[in-house]
């Protein structure tokens, strides 16, 4: 008789935004008419840049063709992108990686889940709380978080992220051999310097630590001293992973293209104590259960890149941030308290007068018609905080703003 992975009947039955789906959904059924503005998942509205649609019918056109038509393509991506990548994101910035330390996949959830196939089942993993619930989530299906006790897994370090801390973690008391940093962050959408970055490799480089740093929303960063890559900070390339989205940079979310950035110098430690590069296992892990993303979504990747691209994905990237900007301004003058927003599409805000998260939902959605996320969602450190994103449409994110200011939040 086949069995089961025992570590997935650990996790709670519903997922954070299945839940809320569901709320909608009764909500709408008692309540038809009602002109409901969803702010809570972070999916981008508008539509893909013209150079990417451009580059998807030529590459379309391509594959109609004896002569141009692409089967299976490297697992590791073509070698157009990789170089292309390479170029923009790295080595104009003065950062050395080589182009085969870069891995194409179909979206930094993927690969920030799938990592886990090539770390060892006791591993120590820690995590900033509040948390991206993948980073979670795919431990415990991995056997390396012990069981679920008041909203925490017993085997995980969590580090939480507060208005008391400034929303930046403290160094873990008890050394992890696996730490998640997401910057700019999700929920939270705050951020760290590249001083306070440096903290992190430092002690990763100390305790022989590795860092898994997803940097998915790093188009998103308007302010010089924070950092779009953990390797500009020295001596990260011996001690992190780093995992990038094309999904809110350019609008991927319905195409799917991200990638992972494993350096040759990033290693682990065998059961006898032997060294081995981490680049090596995950090339052997994408070889065997990743057949390469399609050929027509990397021509589109590789178009984000070009002068036309970059100036039309600017212009996206600044559509949403002035979402946030007037979203900002509206909490606020609301009278509530306000965080992320300058350099994420996140807003995380403090519920008024100490009510709940999941409270605070409801009483958005059934006296607003707003949907936003409760923080408690991520981790027990988000409960009294609630996240809206800022990739709506431009007018009713207006709409949702005057809907707020004019609100007489009561308990």
């Amino acid at each position: 008789m086949a069995s089961v992975n025992e570590n997935f009947l650990k996790l709670p039955e519903s997922y954070l935004f299945s839940e809320i789906a569901s709320r909608v959904n009764k909500y709408k059924e008692a309540h038809p008419d009602s002109k409901i503005i969803r702010m809570g998942i972070g999916d981008v509205t508008l539509p893909l840049p013209k150079a990417v649609t451009e580059a998807l019918h030529k590459a379309v056109d391509d594959m109609a063709s004896s002569s141009s038509f692409h089967g299976y393509g490297p697992e590791q991506g073509y070698a157009f992108l990789r170089e292309t990548i390479l170029k923009n994101d790295f080595t104009d910035r003065g950062i050395s990686i080589e182009a085969d330390d870069i891995f194409v996949s179909d979206g930094a959830k993927s690969d920030t889940g799938n990592i886990g196939d090539i770390l060892g089942a006791d591993n120590v993993i820690a995590v900033t709380d509040p948390v991206y619930p993948v980073y979670v989530d795919t431990n415990v299906m991995g056997g390396r978080a012990g069981e679920l006790v008041d909203g925490k897994w017993s085997k995980i370090i969590y580090m939480s992220c507060t208005t008391a801390n400034g929303f930046v973690p403290s160094l873990p008391t008890e050394r992890p051999d696996v730490i998640y940093l997401c910057y700019p962050n999700n929920p939270t959408g705050t951020t760290l310097t590249r001083d306070q970055l440096k903290v992190w490799v430092d002690y990763a480089i100390e305790n022989d630590s590795l860092i898994m740093f997803d940097a998915a929303y790093e188009a998103f960063i308007t302010e010089e001293s924070v950092p779009h890559s953990i390797y500009e900070i020295p001596g990260a390339e011996k001690c992190a992973i780093e995992f990038r989205s094309f999904s809110k940079t350019a609008g991927f979310t319905g195409l799917r293209c991200g990638y992972t950035v494993v350096p040759k110098t990033v290693t682990a430690k065998r059961s006898n104590g032997d060294r081995v590069s981490l680049n090596r296992l995950w090339n052997r892990r994408q070889c065997t259960k990743f057949n390469g993303t399609a050929y027509i979504i990397q021509r589109a990747a590789e178009a984000v890149y070009s002068q036309e691209g970059k100036a039309q994905v600017r212009e996206m990237l600044n559509y949403y941030l002035d979402n946030a900007r007037l979203m900002k301004q509206s909490l606020t003058a609301a009278g509530l308290e306000v965080f992320g927003g300058v350099n994420a599409p996140y807003l995380w805000m403090k519920t008024p007068d100490g009510i709940s998260s999941w409270e605070f939902f409801d009483k958005l959605l059934n006296e607003l018609n707003i949907v936003g996320t409760p923080g408690v969602g991520f981790g027990p450190s988000g409960e009294g905080y609630f996240r809206l994103t800022a990739f709506g449409d431009k007018d009713q994110t207006k709409v949702a703003m005057q809907r707020i200011r004019d609100w007489k939040i009561e308990d």
